[in-house]
């Protein structure tokens, strides 16, 4: 599938940062695009509708539901709740094989799966591992997939990893050593990436790793400082800082993801227009805060 404009996709998870990523892309294929919702009349969900996204209730506790909403579709994007307890990640496995059983019922020419770097393989990280789960479950369907696995998001650098001004300059503390990059994608990337590759985007294998760039703790420190105008200073810090340990298991899987570099040039062959930092920095208007020495 290659015609832009006269497909129909199904998404779940269109109310959520990262499907809603990709419905914006593929709106902006000209895509008709089919949500899965639960809460039809969810203010999410209405505002999908408004531009124009057929809504369709699902249950996934209903089988018949999920099957009658992907009747017909030309290809079903789908990702999971997260989860962040050992009962969630069993509730995570539930609904990804449901959805991948109301495919195949439907049978949908091709499915893709919104998974997570390393899924490829158990990491020890239950919310990583839930997936692989999913990913095996899949395979054994018989249904074309293709797994688009995103890594760290550009976006938390507004937030739980936010850069600080200290005495003039950008201090980027992170739970990780200074000498391992760090795999990182936008969650707009991450919908231009997939709307891709549910148009027909080669990808072989059947899975890509969604990484716009791979930066060290002082490079990614010395990005922000470059747009402020500053200069930068990266500080590792040790893993008990991080409130649990499902967490301090991430940043381990973070550094040990670093010792296989991503291939961005394969990644920039489905979607081009994939930022680097640089440019995540410069497109989002990230400004630097107010210098906490002077505060």
């Amino acid at each position: 599938m290659n015609t832009q404009g006269t497909s129909t996709i199904a998404v779940f998870g269109a109310t959520g940062q990262q499907g809603g990523a990709v419905v914006d892309a593929l709106l902006e294929r000209g895509a008709r695009v089919r949500a899965l919702v639960r809460s039809p009349e969810s203010d999410r969900a209405r505002a999908l509708a408004a531009r124009g996204v057929e809504l369709a209730p699902v249950r996934i506790d209903t089988p018949a539901s999920v099957v009658t909403a992907l009747e017909a579709v030309d290809a079903f994007y789908f990702m999971t709740p997260e989860a962040n307890s050992l009962q969630e990640v069993e509730e995570e496995v539930r609904v990804g094989t449901a959805l991948a059983d109301a495919a195949v019922a439907a049978s949908v020419p091709h499915v893709v799966f919104n998974s997570v770097f390393g899924a490829d393989r158990v990491t020890g990280v239950p919310h990583h591992d839930s997936k692989h789960r999913i990913e095996e479950h899949l395979r054994r369907s018989g249904l074309r997939t293709t797994m688009v696995r995103p890594t760290g998001f550009m976006e938390n650098f507004s937030t739980v990893m936010a850069p600080v001004v200290e005495d003039g300059t950008v201090v980027l503390r992170l739970p990780l050593p200074d000498d391992a990059p760090l795999k990182l994608i936008s969650i707009r990337d991450i919908g231009r990436i997939a709307a891709a590759v549910l148009f027909g985007a080669d990808v072989p294998g059947g899975a890509v790793e969604a990484v716009g760039d791979e930066l060290t703790g002082p490079r990614m420190a010395a990005a922000f400082g470059a747009h402020a105008g500053l200069p930068s200073r990266y500080e590792a810090l040790p893993l008990s800082v991080l409130p649990n340990e499902l967490d301090r298991e991430m940043f381990r899987q973070f550094a040990k993801a670093s010792e296989h570099p991503s291939d961005l040039a394969a990644v920039r062959k489905i979607e081009p227009a994939v930022q680097d930092l640089a440019e995540w920095i410069r497109s989002t208007g990230w400004t630097a805060p107010a210098d906490l020495a002077q505060a």
